[in-house]
């Protein structure tokens, strides 16, 4: 990997395809990527291994329009909540109609969402993923704080608040003000080594997926992906929520995967300063959308915060303990403004350690798992490669608490994997290659976004 002394200054919002220097060939292959991945409302992660309309791809995605496209970035979060359940949950997949229903695992038709009563007219999966939409709309406001941006922001909000107080009620099992997931696909980091101790106690057999047929393997290396044993746990872990409606009353009492994770709450704890900003910039109350950042920020150290290992675990409310795997989620809550400068303090020493190798002058890139681990794998999704879009929200943890020239060193790590290795969907931690899906969208969008800062 190519270390740059200093981080450039990017091309700008109006930036050309021609623009002079590295920078401009990748805001070309950005901007490429987004087009090329555009469907009309709004944008595929991949045209091969994701089809659909994932959510908080669309989140990211939408920042990185909000550079090229601003009109695309509303688009884009617009579609997503007009999947929105009456609940209040946004789910993870919005299906195309247009697209076989075969051509992805698990489909329409294994979801069943249209049986459960409150769901909207198109099909959907039953998940949510980590709430960084509020983020994703105040950073898109900001760039082009423009008349429309405001009018769309004001459109927004009302489902951005629902979206909130549905995680903040509905999924709050442990009662002490934080919101569980009830699958690792919540967690958007899918096969984290911080699962497999709560993921074990859920019983499954490979021999599951034998009524199934995998798609992900199609396009991707096997070795890359989850395993068919992972895979039956996660179909066992939806078929039992299905089952029950996707209702979460009683979820203690019967669902197999209950926890607590850093990111998605860290998120949720963001999202409220979020929207603090966008109620003040449409005419609501911001009051108490900081009251509740304020809050979910002490619950987060409170319960997810160790301090034997100065990081951040997830919490399995099956057992009450903390995950031991020490992981990328434990250095994203730097991105809640409120984090008391203690938990910051340790936090940078986590990833700083060689297990996350953050520095000014990056030597490889930001591991999604301890490199130092014996369980680390280099090349299997989530369990040691590098992702942009996790490198984003630390970088912006970063430059959130005044850390300049660490965040500067990421950014240089995240230009220089793209220039590398083009717009894949992750990166080997070590040397840089890229894997998964080529031409992704959100590490498009994410590199435009650094590019311009």
């Amino acid at each position: 990997m190519v270390n740059r002394t200093a981080p450039s200054a990017g091309p700008g919002p109006a930036a050309s395809a021609d623009a002079a220097g590295d920078d401009g060939r990748l805001w070309k292959l950005a901007r490429d990527t987004l087009d090329g991945n555009w469907a009309g409302g709004h944008t595929v992660p991949s045209r091969t291994l994701y089809p659909h309309q994932w959510s908080w791809d669309s989140a990211f995605i939408a920042i990185g329009w909000a550079r090229v496209r601003p009109e695309r970035a509303w688009s884009e979060l617009t579609s997503l909540f007009r999947a929105q359940w009456r609940d209040g949950r946004v789910p993870h997949i919005v299906f195309n109609p247009a697209v076989s229903g075969g051509a992805y695992f698990p489909g329409p038709g294994f979801w069943s969402s249209g049986t459960v009563e409150g769901t909207p007219p198109m099909a959907t999966s039953g998940l949510v993923q980590p709430p960084v939409h509020a983020l994703a709309a105040w950073h898109a406001y900001r760039r082009v704080p423009t008349e429309a941006s405001r009018a769309a922001l004001r459109r927004l909000y009302p489902h951005l608040v629902a979206q909130q107080r549905y995680l903040a009620g509905c999924r709050d099992v442990g009662g002490a003000g934080l919101a569980s997931i009830v699958h690792p696909w919540e967690s958007g980091l899918d096969n984290s080594p911080a699962w497999d101790q709560p993921m074990s106690a859920v019983a499954a057999e490979a021999a599951v997926m034998r009524a199934y047929r995998r798609r992900d393997t199609v396009h991707a290396d096997p070795a890359h992906r989850p395993t068919d044993l992972d895979y039956a746990r996660y179909v066992t872990m939806v078929t039992a929520y299905r089952a029950n409606g996707y209702r979460d009353d009683g979820l203690a009492d019967r669902h197999p995967f209950l926890v607590e994770c850093p990111l998605f709450n860290a998120a949720m704890g963001a999202s409220e300063s979020a929207l603090a900003g966008i109620a003040g910039v449409i005419g609501a109350d911001p009051g108490p959308h900081r009251e509740r950042a304020v809050a979910i920020t002490e619950a987060v150290v409170a319960r997810l915060y160790d301090p034997g290992s100065g990081t951040f675990h997830p919490r399995d409310l099956r057992t009450g303990r903390l995950t031991p795997a020490r992981t990328v989620l434990g250095l994203t809550p730097l991105i809640l403004p409120d984090l008391p400068a203690r938990q910051v303090e340790a936090v940078l020493a986590e990833a700083s350690s060689a297990r996350f190798g953050l520095a000014a002058r990056m030597a490889r890139p930001l591991p999604s798992h301890d490199r130092t681990a014996g369980d680390f794998e280099p090349l299997r999704y989530w369990r040691g490669p590098s992702w942009t879009n996790i490198s984003w929200l630390v970088r912006r943890g970063l430059l959130r608490h005044g850390h300049d020239r660490l965040a500067a060193g990421l950014r240089t790590s995240m230009i220089d994997l793209v220039s590398a290795a083009g717009c894949h969907e992750y990166f080997h931690p070590d040397t840089g290659a890229g894997l998964g899906s080529p031409a992704f969208s959100w590490t498009a969008a994410l590199l435009l976004d650094v590019l311009a800062d």
